[in-house]
């Protein structure tokens, strides 16, 4: 039989009656023939709820503990999808990631798949099992430890799947119907892709899009597992959602497929750090060993061997930044004059694969943005996408304007 992988969030499976819901589109993909492997998250809020009781029991917690914990709302979740299959006469089976075994890392809260052995549940299907519904989330060490992958985590576990038993496509079913050019929410003129390269939802998801986790988008892309996100509260049909595939599967696109944004952007400058080989290495391996995320870095002209560094990461982050260099001007190892943070600025984004062979994206961006009164702080570029960082109440009228402008309610 043909493999299919569905992946159910935790909206699609937050009460009994969503769940059933859930279970009548497995059932129909099983009437098709497939054997299907059903990826379910926790049911909504819960593993909030979850994380909640390990903070408020252990403030300084075990690790191993906290996944042992956190890990529990997809084992109930996929117990209570497998007996919901089980009532239609679909024969199905809840499987933990233990049992599998998804095998990790030993990353606790934020582990690495290694690898999936398809024999034991190959072994299932055979004697007639039509569904495995396998927790998402979680995995075993090899020290024979609970694991769990980060949230969002399942989508992760999804795509693993899919590539490990080499199955048809990859359904993602969520709350929304698919992956538009921008948040609907922020310009009404929005329009659902019907196709968007690898590269393309990968920048877009790094960029702020929260349609599918980044990682799952990276292991989709290097193992060419057709991923398809689509609502799980519509009327399923062959044409329902968007495809994320490779480039290649794409007859034509427009030059831009999308805007991204984030508002919880900082932006950090060291200012008058001494310019000296070997310093951009010791300050990003320090911000690095504190777990600081950093995306955009601009270096500024070194005058009389200073120079300026200034980075984006996160909000969340900037107290982290603060310390590794606070701690690192203490030890000598990085001399700078202060460290200003401004958390007041937003990341916005174009993307697309069609950047690569079409001239004056950028002067069109930015003339957009100079036409609104918009000023750019801090400006980054690759090959398929533009990022710039602007003061934050800018955020909405700038993806407005740059959506209008490269017409992106057109489809190519």
């Amino acid at each position: 039989m043909p493999v299919l992988v569905m992946k159910f969030g935790g909206t699609s499976v937050a009460t009994l009656d969503r769940i059933r819901r859930a279970a009548k589109r497995v059932g129909v993909e099983v009437a098709k023939g497939y054997d299907v492997i059903v990826i379910v998250s926790a049911m909504s809020g819960k593993t909030n709820e979850l994380v909640g009781w390990v903070n408020e029991t252990s403030p300084l917690f075990d690790a191993r503990e906290y996944d042992a914990v956190v890990s529990s709302g997809e084992n109930v979740t996929a117990g209570l999808m497998a007996l919901t299959l089980q009532e239609m006469d679909v024969p199905a089976r809840s499987w933990q990631g233990w049992q599998v075994p998804v095998q990790t890392t030993s990353a606790h809260s934020s582990a690495r798949i290694e690898g999936i052995p398809p024999t034991n549940i190959n072994a299932k299907f055979a004697e007639g099992m039509r569904v495995a519904v396998v927790a998402g989330f979680q995995g075993i060490s090899p020290e024979g430890r609970i694991t769990t992958l980060g949230r969002g985590g399942s989508d992760t576990t999804a795509v693993a799947f899919a590539a490990a038993f080499e199955a048809e496509r990859c359904d993602i079913y969520t709350d929304v119907d698919g992956v538009y050019t921008t948040d609907p929410r922020v310009s009404s003129k929005a329009r659902k892709l019907d196709r968007i390269a690898f590269e393309e939802m990968l920048e877009l998801a790094s960029l702020g899009a929260k349609v599918l986790q980044t990682r799952s988008v990276e292991l989709a892309m290097r193992y060419n597992v057709r991923l398809r996100v689509l609502s799980s509260f519509e009327e399923p049909s062959d044409e329902a959602g968007t495809l994320v595939c490779a480039e290649e599967d794409i007859m034509e696109s427009n030059v831009v497929a999308g805007v991204a944004f984030s508002r919880d952007e900082a932006k950090m400058t060291l200012v008058s750090v001494a310019d000296r080989p070997g310093i951009a290495a010791t300050i990003f391996t320090a911000l690095s060993d504190a777990g600081v995320n950093v995306d955009m870095i601009v270096q500024n002209i070194a005058e009389e061997g200073r120079t300026d560094m200034t980075w984006s990461c996160p909000t969340n982050e900037v107290a982290r930044a603060e310390k590794a260099m606070a701690d690192a001007k203490v030890d000598s190892v990085i001399n700078y004059q202060e460290l200003i943070a401004d958390t007041d600025v937003a990341k916005v984004s174009v993307v697309g694969i069609g950047m690569r062979s079409h001239t004056g994206v950028a002067a069109k961006m930015f003339r957009v943005l100079s036409a609104e009164g918009i000023n750019i702080r801090v400006i980054t570029t690759s090959e398929i996408k533009i990022s710039v960082l602007i003061d934050r109440k800018y955020v909405e009228l700038a993806v407005q304007a740059l959506h209008d402008a490269f017409e992106l309610e057109k489809a190519a």
